[in-house]
């Protein structure tokens, strides 16, 4: 019998604090967890140090796709004005590994393809993406935007089950899934029952994408590692707001179904050790200067 494919997919649910979520029913995060394991983590660099990076959604976002902090990506809000392509996203280095490898993106927020990965710009590393799906926010048509966030629930929904779909047909050798409703209703509503209700959703989509991944894994010769996390926390006075450094917007949390952890994961580990990781399954060497430059280290052997 030949040997697994190692594929891998990284799904960030935006905003959740690790106590919301561990208070929470989520049977479909649990199942994922059970496989591999749970812990909290963190994220925002070193309070006070050079690293320090604000705790903030693209800069979450963009520090686990470069496995690095903001004094090196250079994105320290959401404008993400002058990104630092000289620290390569993981769609980046995995192409440079093996170009053949398929890369496709799911998200809720245009600027992740656009802006982070830079998909296209020479500066950037060019065409990155074999498979995108967003742009869907810049649809007014289809989803009339509402104060309530409704239309973002709408388009999470439609993200979610279009990369279960893609999934469970194609199976792509690295995927990003991002979805944004759950930061959208903690900026509402702060800690509460809607905020609850959000993480319910949530974990409603993401179930649907490991259903997607079990499936392939019973009907192919593959291997999947899948991780699942979040960007950031929130303020421990309401659950609205974030950015700053408090213990309850630096916590996190990582979800993976891998069942070889090592002893970095645990609430020790940090966003930037993600990249390290899936590099680590999936085989991908990198240049010697973009492996040193990295600020994270593999949870798996």
């Amino acid at each position: 019998m030949s040997e697994a494919s190692s594929k891998a997919i990284f799904i960030i649910v935006d905003g959740i604090p690790a106590d919301v979520l561990e208070s929470t029913p989520t049977p479909n995060f649990d199942d994922i967890s059970g496989a591999g394991g749970y812990t909290r983590a963190w994220v925002g660099g070193e309070a006070g140090g050079e690293s320090e990076s604000p705790t903030v959604s693209a800069v979450g976002y963009n520090s686990l796709i470069t496995g690095t902090w903001s004094n090196k990506h250079n994105v320290y809000d959401n404008d993400v004005n002058d990104p630092n392509y000289a620290y390569w996203d993981i769609f980046r280095i995995a192409k440079k590994h093996d170009s053949s490898l398929q890369t496709a993106l799911f998200s809720t927020w245009t600027d992740n393809r656009t802006k982070l990965i830079g998909d296209g710009l020479p500066e950037a590393g060019g065409y990155k993406l074999d498979f995108t799906f967003d742009g869907l926010e810049l649809d007014a048509g289809r989803f009339p935007h509402d104060l309530q966030s409704n239309y973002i629930r709408d388009i999470d929904a439609t993200v979610a089950g279009e990369a279960a779909r893609h999934v469970r047909h194609a199976g792509p050798d690295l995927s990003w899934v991002y979805l944004q409703y759950t930061d959208d209703i903690g900026h509402r509503h702060g800690d509460g029952p809607k905020m609850t209700a959000a993480v319910s959703l949530m974990d409603e989509w993401v179930g649907q994408i490991w259903d997607a991944v079990k499936a392939r894994e019973a009907s192919h010769a593959e291997d999947w590692m899948l991780v699942v996390t979040t960007d950031h926390g929130r303020n421990a006075e309401t659950g609205r707001g974030h950015g700053c450094q408090t213990e309850r917007e630096r916590t996190i949390w990582i979800s993976t179904n891998h069942n070889v952890l090592n002893a970095n994961f645990g609430p020790d580990a940090a966003i930037v050790d993600i990249l390290p990781s899936i590099a680590t399954h999936l085989g991908l060497s990198m240049p010697d200067d973009i492996r040193t430059a990295l600020d994270g280290q593999s949870f798996i052997d």
